[in-house]
């Protein structure tokens, strides 16, 4: 393949179009050998092949041409360009010449096409492409395609489930629809040595999902125009360029009907019935099925979700029974009581919460926001926050050991990179000549040294932006913090609020202001997303990798309020602690999130789909050719599963991040992955075209990121519990200065914590700025949350003994917790191998077999060649003897 050729996927100087055959050029190859043994160039004024047009045969449900005998792998679909304006007749044309040579192309590469009129609409002509047996087998070895040799001698350890199988087979899909297939060991397809493999029958040995990523391959690689030395190719460009109007494999059946034909497998129907069908939500997942389906890109997703929900399971529970400590305990909570004692924080007058306009308040009014706060900073806050740390190191452990089983199971145990070819428009954009620095042979680069710096500089420059636009955002909304909280305090201190009496004891300026911070927050994080999603079109890369940075969206931390009066600050938060806000943010964001994703994806491709059937109304679904069928439901997004997956992990996020301060997070994340799992098989299985199957071992540049998030967590949650809860000032209250020679108190106790959270302030200290206008007579002084000197004390208003005792309590608290579970996730992961023993095993059998499969075929080959060698030899003396 000459250096010099160009090879491009994108309209190049398309003004200069001539005639038909200026695209037809002399050109040996336009792929090596390797990549697309089938292709053979069209010589220049040779007739172009066109595809056959037939009528259609009144089976709506057929999966084969007309002949009844060649099944149909693919479906391009077109509209007549002679029937198109004749204003753009110019640009119809240049279409009409780049399909009909597409279409050659195809031809020439051995493929089978067939052309069918729409039974709806004469403008559209349906192209079904056929894969003949040989051409399957040649690319089958293409693509490393692995396939049965003999049957799987071993099996793994069964299930301690097994014993009570007649109940847990309810939450398993009806066997008597999905049956259990036998199991093989496998190997890469070779067509020389085809008759080592389990063969039974040719129509059914590369499943439906091979033969349509086989179909893809060829497709995304046939050229569709050649002039000069640049070469334009790939079916994804014809799309985007309006040569086609689509192209898919086919659903083998409608979703909710079994098809007619005998030979059908339904599987289309089996996955409504047992998996996306909403009375199945409790049933577990035909994985196997799925991922003969739609391919393992789509299977190990769903394996993975499923996985990740079943995990939270044991995480909701636990989170469920701290909660339910916190609610029985919010009555017996000792400082709880003395907020709302009429003779503690009754008695307490607090100073206003802004300049001038607010006035002073009692403590006791906050005596339902404390008890609120009692539910989620107690204790067992403490307890869970370790359980979650040690909860995802057993997850992301155990996710890899169930991948490890899928790996085996699916054949993609040894799946590389390299075994794949490179994808085309990474091909395409291959025009720089380097040396490999490791084989030393001249290779084809997209970019130089120079255009990659520059994209670099381009995308770091991209991603400060993003950081910049959101600590905008983050710092707008703390603006809006403290101008909300001063108007609230203003408004809600002096009002009676008689129309709000049901809800007066909750309605306080820092509830007030959460929320309403909590759903600009939750409003400006989906106006971003959408802004992201619009600017970035990068395409995801195999195997469900990303090609962008994916982490957790910023602005999701609530930013804590505060003031200055002169020199002396003040906190805005509850005199109970900060963590209700945090956990009232977390719960509208995260619940407002899960609510509208879900709404999202039913509404959007079922209102879609709905519309189009409208404009389209013609004759019944019955009576619609399956690929016409197929043809009016929705194409899956360029991206993917992309969203998906980040929907997923930005959960996680919320789960491991901030589950100290929100303990029912992962019972929330459970009913939402319950209902998201079904909602995302039902959008694939009835509202979206079938996928082309892709195939892939893992979840990709997920798991690196999943492992930083848990990293990350136990960070996160120590320091929440020390620096947003009040836990660590009531343990230093408890064991240090509630007893001498700090305390008053015989014995250890929580009582009087109220009071020695609160320091003092004399009102004569306000300046003539912050000084409020309405100023009671009989009050002298006011308290703030603070541990501060009081008045007329020779260090009044600097911190107190008792505020450095917090702050170094905080910071141990911080680093002995951290080493602790960082240790114990250290050893977990060490402990808990990647790879069950028994797949291990397995996995050693199937390489000794294959190769002593490979082995004994060699040595026959060699056996043959030498008693061929044999049976030539005299005859050669003979004939040499009578020569001399």
């Amino acid at each position: 393949m000459s250096t010099n050729d160009i090879y491009e996927m994108d309209p190049v100087n398309d003004d200069l179009e001539g005639g038909s055959s200026s695209a037809i050029i002399e050109e040996e190859v336009v792929y090596p050998e390797e990549f697309l043994p089938t292709y053979h160039s069209i010589k220049e004024g040779a007739t172009i092949t066109k595809a056959l047009l037939v009528e259609f045969n009144d089976k709506p449900d057929s999966l084969f041409f007309n002949d009844g005998v060649r099944r149909i792998d693919f479906i391009l679909v077109y509209e007549d360009e002679d029937k198109k304006e004749f204003e753009k007749r110019h640009t119809f044309q240049r279409h009409k010449r780049r399909r009909e040579y597409f279409e050659a192309s195809l031809m020439e590469m051995g493929m089978e096409l067939e052309a069918t009129k729409s039974v709806i609409d004469d403008k559209l002509l349906f192209v079904k492409v056929h894969m003949p047996w040989d051409v399957q087998c040649t690319y089958a070895e293409v693509l490393h395609i692995k396939l049965p040799i003999q049957l799987n001698d071993q099996s793994l350890r069964p299930s301690p489930l097994r014993f009570f199988s007649c109940i847990t087979k309810r939450f398993y899909p009806n066997e008597d629809l999905i049956t259990k297939e036998a199991e093989f060991f496998t190997a890469p397809f070779e067509k020389d040595r085809l008759d080592l493999f389990y063969v039974r029958d040719k129509d059914v040995f590369f499943t439906a999902s091979m033969r349509s990523r086989m179909a893809f391959y060829i497709l995304s690689r046939a050229p569709y125009e050649i002039r000069g030395k640049i070469k334009k190719f790939g079916i994804t460009k014809l799309l985007d360029g309006g040569v086609y109007k689509a192209a898919y494999p086919l659903h083998d059946c409608r979703f909710n009907v079994t098809s007619k034909e005998e030979s059908c497998p339904n599987e289309r129907f089996l996955l409504y019935e047992e998996w996306a069908h909403p009375k199945s939500f409790y049933k577990m997942q035909p994985l196997n099925l799925i991922r003969k389906y739609y391919g393992e890109k789509i299977g190990i997703y769903f394996a993975w979700l499923g996985f990740y929900t079943r995990m939270l399971a044991l995480a909701a529970v636990v989170g469920l029974s701290c909660f339910i400590y916190g609610y029985k305990t919010q009555e017996t909570s000792t400082w709880s009581k003395e907020v709302c004692s009429p003779d503690i924080g009754g008695n307490i007058v607090m100073c206003p919460q802004c300049d001038r306009e607010c006035n002073y308040w009692k403590l006791n009014s906050t005596c339902e926001a404390s008890k609120k706060l009692c539910i989620f900073d107690n204790f067992g806050t403490l307890v869970f926050a370790v359980f979650m740390s040690i909860w995802v190191t057993l997850f992301l452990e155990f996710w890899k050991r169930y991948q490890a089983e899928l790996e085996y199971t699916w054949d993609t145990v040894e799946f590389l990179e390299q075994e794949e070819p490179p994808r085309p428009e990474y091909e395409a954009k291959c025009i720089h000549e380097r040396k490999n620095p490791v084989t030393g042979v001249k290779e084809l680069v997209p970019h130089t040294a120079c255009e990659r710096c520059v994209r670099v500089s381009i995308g770091i420059g991209t991603v400060l932006f993003w950081i910049l636009l959101i600590l905008a955002s983050i710092v707008a909304i703390i603006v809006y913090r403290l101008a909300a909280f001063f108007a609230f305090s203003a408004k809600l201190r002096a009002q009676d609020l008689k129309e709000l009496e049901p809800l007066k004891e909750y309605v306080t300026p820092q509830m007030a202001t959460s929320v309403t911070a909590s759903l600009i927050s939750f409003v400006v994080i989906m106006i971003l997303n959408i802004l992201y999603e619009r600017v970035n079109t990068n395409i995801p890369l195999e195997g469900g990798w990303p090609s962008r940075g994916s982490g957790l969206p910023l602005g999701k931390i609530p930013e804590r309020g505060g003031t200055v009066w002169s020199q002396w600050a003040v906190c805005y938060c509850d005199p109970g602690g900060c963590l209700i806000e945090l956990t009232t943010q977390l719960s509208i964001i995260m619940g407002g999130k899960a609510i509208w994703n879900n709404i999202q994806e039913v509404l959007l491709p079922w209102v879609k789909n709905l519309i189009l059937r409208h404009c389209t109304r013609g004759a019944s679904e019955a009576a619609i050719p399956r690929w016409e069928q197929d043809y009016r439901l929705q194409p899956l997004p360029k991206l993917g599963l992309f969203y998906e997956y980040l929907e997923m992990v930005i959960q996680f996020g919320f789960v491991t991040l901030f589950v100290a301060s929100f303990p029912l997070a992962p019972i929330l994340a459970l009913v939402n992955n319950v209902f998201e799992i079904r909602v995302d098989a039902w959008k694939i299985t009835t509202q979206f075209r079938r996928i082309v199957p892709e195939k892939a071992q893992d979840i990709g540049a997920w798991q690196p990121i999943l492992q930083g998030i848990a990293i990350l967590a136990v960070a996160t949650n120590a320091m929440i519990i020390a620096f947003t809860s009040d836990m660590i000032p009531r343990l230093v209250y408890y064991w240090s200065f509630s007893v001498y020679p700090y305390g008053d108190h015989s014995n250890h106790t929580m009582q009087g914590y109220i009071n020695s959270s609160l320091s003092v302030f004399n009102i004569d200290d306000f300046s003539n700025y912050s000084k409020p206008l309405m100023t009671p007579y009989n009050i002298t002084t006011c308290r703030y949350r603070d541990f501060r000197y009081g008045p007329g004390h020779p260090r009044q208003y600097e911190y107190t003994i008792y505020y450095w005792h917090v702050i170094a309590a905080k910071m141990a608290f911080i680093i002995v917790v951290e080493h602790i579970v960082y240790l114990t996730k250290f050893i977990l992961s060490y402990v808990i191998p990647d790879v069950p023993y028994a797949v291990r095993e397995q996995i050693k059998r199937e390489k000794y077999l294959t190769q002593v499969v490979l082995h004994e075929t060699n040595l026959k080959l060699v056996t043959k060649l030498a008693r061929m060698d044999e049976d030539i030899r005299p005859y050669s003396y003979t004939h040499d003897y009578k020569v001399f």
